[in-house]
């Protein structure tokens, strides 16, 4: 009984160790990875799965990895060639307002798009790395620019390579040498696919939203007064606080709206059952963020219907984006399945 087999107990607990060392070893570049995924495919379902990928392939090769580079740059390489084959196949992620002009209030609702239409949005916790928490608040402010739905949705119009391009060299401050070498080209050709990127994004017209800001007591005050407005479904109130060219989208229908009297309208006839919805605060992609829960058929409490996310401009909210993916999304940004009677 004294001795162990070889293989048994003592070479399993020997390899469970060295599994939870390489995982330890890997692990604490999760939450950056996602990040830097998120910003490659547009949403967080995808990221999740680029980077499960990226860690189990380099999992798999670990023994492998001789240490001439950097283990973030290794890891860096492995995501970004993930990224690029899920991006081979694929359309580019859009907003509704990227597809098609405006419909009136009394469009008739539209066949929902797949979910792979659109930009999908992310929890802050789950795409800031952690060491955009702890830089300077210039530097915090700067990277929550670029996960900003517009920024996001811009970055979908460049092809693959230029997008991770970008991405490595704007948000994540890689040098040009440091990006030719994880793409394998040369760094005349990084230069001359960052130029032509920053050219794209600057044609696109990214909207000018503001980032959520919890101390500031203006805005505060505007989503306080938004809330009261909408839970009392009083449109008149509502519309005071919008831009007079507020869009509003829903995807996955392609339906979106422009200007207030259309919000107005349209909330007052085909967007009628949001009356007696109630919102729950949270951040999607560093803008305020509700959880809308519309008055359950059942004459008992409320259900899930859509996560709202706005768009603040100049002290009024300039986009009312709702998102209708409830059963992937709301358990994602950690919101109740249901709200009680």
């Amino acid at each position: 009984m004294g001795d162990v087999p070889p293989g048994g107990r003592t070479g399993g607990a020997a390899l469970a160790g060295a599994e939870a060392g390489v995982e330890n070893l890997l692990e604490p570049y999760r939450r950056e990875l996602t990040g830097y995924c998120y910003r490659m495919l547009g949403s967080p379902f995808e990221a999740e799965d680029a980077v499960q990928d990226t860690m189990i392939r380099a999992w798999r090769g670990i023994d492998r990895f001789e240490g001439r580079a950097a283990l973030r740059s290794w890891l860096y390489r492995i995501a970004t060639n993930v990224c690029l084959s899920m991006l081979g196949a694929s359309q580019r992620r859009a907003r509704p307002m990227d597809l098609a002009g405006p419909s009136t209030a009394d469009s008739p609702l539209p066949a929902p798009l797949p979910e792979t239409a659109w930009i999908v949005p992310a929890p802050d916790g789950q795409v800031y790395s952690s060491a955009a928490d702890a830089a300077d608040p210039a530097d915090l402010a700067a990277r929550r620019e670029t996960i900003r739905l517009a920024f996001v949705v811009a970055l979908q119009h460049l092809p693959a390579r230029q997008r991770a391009v970008l991405i490595l060299r704007e948000v994540f401050g890689w040098s040009a040498a440091e990006v030719a070498d994880l793409l394998e080209t040369s760094v005349a050709s990084v230069n001359s696919a960052l130029q032509r990127a920053r050219a794209t994004i600057a044609a696109s017209e990214i909207s000018d939203a503001d980032p959520l800001r919890p101390a500031d007591a203006e805005q505060r005050e505007l989503l306080a007064r938004y809330v009261d407005a909408f839970e009392r479904y009083d449109l008149e109130s509502l519309a005071a606080l919008l831009h007079e060219d507020v869009t509003m989208s829903m995807p996955p229908l392609g339906l979106w709206l422009r200007g207030h009297a259309d919000v107005r309208a349209w909330m007052l006839g085909t967007g009628q059952g949001c009356r007696g919805s109630r919102l729950l605060p949270t951040v999607a992609n560093g803008h305020p963020a509700f959880g809308q829960y519309r008055p359950s058929a059942t004459g008992s409490g409320h259900d899930p219907w859509g996560l709202v996310v706005l768009e603040v401009s100049a002290g009024r909210v300039a986009g009312i984006n709702t998102f209708l993916d409830v059963e992937r999304l709301f358990p994602l940004f950690g919101l109740p399945a249901r709200l009680p009677g």
